[in-house]
């Protein structure tokens, strides 16, 4: 039996399997490689390269058994947010250290303290886990960026809202730059997992301005502790997906069957269901475990992207997210998009909008984000649980078309997270459309069974 021999639908497939798997070949072989070389490739974001939450210790003043460090949290990423419930930080002690006192924080649990008498420290644990205070506490127990419930907003939003920090004392740690030993294995929660944070490192001390902008003054002692994000540590599967329409097909292309797992399947709950009735349904949950709604896609958030007109030289795009969570209103969401046109964005309707720019060279991402006090907060799943809007783009006449997809996005992130998109063959097309649709992911798993065939 010959290869040309056999051919699926009419079409001879032999010649396309082999231009396919040899090159596929080569780019699973190299990923390999790359994978071994780099265990934390996926911690990085193409569209964020540089973004982290970078934690720095300034020590101000030496105490008999330690010292005093002021503790500072900033979010450099440009679109990924910490919200309710907040950040939760935790390290492990060089040596017998314990927290004395501590202002615009908590740590978790006290811990053995039975050994000290007279005056009893914060906390005695080997490994402290700290909370930032909620809004409103007393005012001596306040510090700077303090008591926002561990809410940090992302950089890109808000760089002033992206910092948090607090003050401890520190004793049993010694009282030299020579003594002191750098706290170990640090973790963040940022409200849950995803990041990882590497080693505590001795920088240049952090230079201080006095409020009078005469006198500089500087820490005695600064390290610093880098955390990256990886959606593959915070969630084996997708938090959003993907859905596509356009004004020139009446194909709704939806978000593709179980994106982000069905898990919760056994568990959701209908939109006409007498249990929303129920008191309490909205209540989040300590665990943060979602109340779905049910759907094909089983998604928290659902991404719509619809080409609504194309005028001579403009064309519009609505964007609608929807959120399917009944226990969680997102608030301060961010919403990025990677589309070559978004570099001339003339006007956008009802959201924020801020060009992002990973890469000098190349302009095609940018982040929507909510209006202040307007819609800023996305309910949770119900008939306010949505927010919308509309973008007006300058139409490129060298590469502006509506043909093979060119109008939806390549790329959508919501809150960081990024979104499963519906496969490429999917896509509305153009009316009366002769053209060849992408080679399919079914084909190439033919093309391998048929080659596995013909050598065995």
């Amino acid at each position: 039996m010959s290869q040309k021999g056999i051919s699926f639908e009419g079409k001879d497939y032999s010649d396309r399997c082999q231009l396919l798997l040899f090159p596929l070949a080569k780019l699973i072989f190299f990923a390999i490689v790359l994978s071994s070389i780099l265990p934390h490739a996926d911690a990085f974001d193409p569209l964020d390269p540089f973004g982290n939450i970078t934690i720095k210790w300034d020590v101000l003043s030496w105490t008999p058994d330690g010292y005093v460090a002021v503790v500072t949290m900033n979010n450099f990423q440009m679109y990924r947010h910490i919200m309710s419930p907040g950040w939760t930080l935790g390290w492990n002690w060089a040596k017998k250290e314990v927290i004395w006192s501590i202002v615009g924080a908590q740590a978790t649990e006290q811990g053995d303290c039975s050994k000290f008498k007279g005056n009893v420290p914060h906390c005695c644990k080997k490994d402290p886990v700290i909370l930032d205070l909620l809004p409103g506490v007393p005012y001596n127990q306040q510090f700077s960026n303090c008591c926002k419930g561990g809410v940090m907003a992302s950089w890109g939003e808000d760089p002033s809202e992206s910092v948090s920090s607090f003050q401890l004392s520190v004793g049993l740690a010694g009282t030299s730059n020579k003594t002191v030993k750098l706290p170990k294995n640090f973790s963040l929660l940022g409200p849950g997992p995803g990041y990882t944070c590497g080693p505590a490192k001795i920088v240049p001390s952090t230079v201080f301005l006095t409020s009078d902008h005469r006198r500089k003054t500087q820490a005695l002692m600064t390290w610093n502790v880098t955390c990256t994000y990886s959606q593959f540590l915070a969630s084996k599967y997708p938090s959003c997906c993907v859905s596509f329409s356009t004004f020139y097909n009446d194909t709704i292309t939806p978000c593709p069957t179980c994106a982000c797992g069905c898990s919760h399947k056994h568990n959701c709950i209908m939109s006409d269901s007498e249990k929303l009735k129920k008191k309490g349904i909205n209540t989040p949950r300590k665990d943060n475990e979602p109340l779905l709604q049910c759907t094909h896609h089983m998604c928290p958030i659902r991404v719509h992207w619809h080409v609504k007109i194309n005028y001579k030289d403009y064309w519009r795009v609505k964007i609608a997210i929807t959120n399917f969570n009944y226990r969680l209103n997102y608030t301060q969401w961010t919403l990025v998009a990677q589309h070559p046109n978004l570099n001339n964005v003339t006007q956008v309707f009802s959201f924020n909008y801020k060009p992002l720019v990973p890469y000098q060279s190349v302009n095609d991402t940018g982040m929507f984000y909510g209006m202040k006090f307007y819609n800023d907060l996305l309910m949770e799943a119900g008939p306010a649980g949505n927010v919308q809007s509309e973008v007006l783009m300058q139409k490129d006449k060298e590469s502006f078309t509506l043909k093979s997809g060119w109008g939806f996005p390549r790329r959508v992130y919501f809150n960081g997270a990024e979104c499963k998109l519906p496969p490429p063959d999917s896509y509305p097309t153009l009316p009366n459309s002769t053209e060849k649709r992408p080679f399919s992911f079914s084909i190439t798993v033919i093309c391998m069974i048929w080659m596995i065939f013909l050598t065995w």
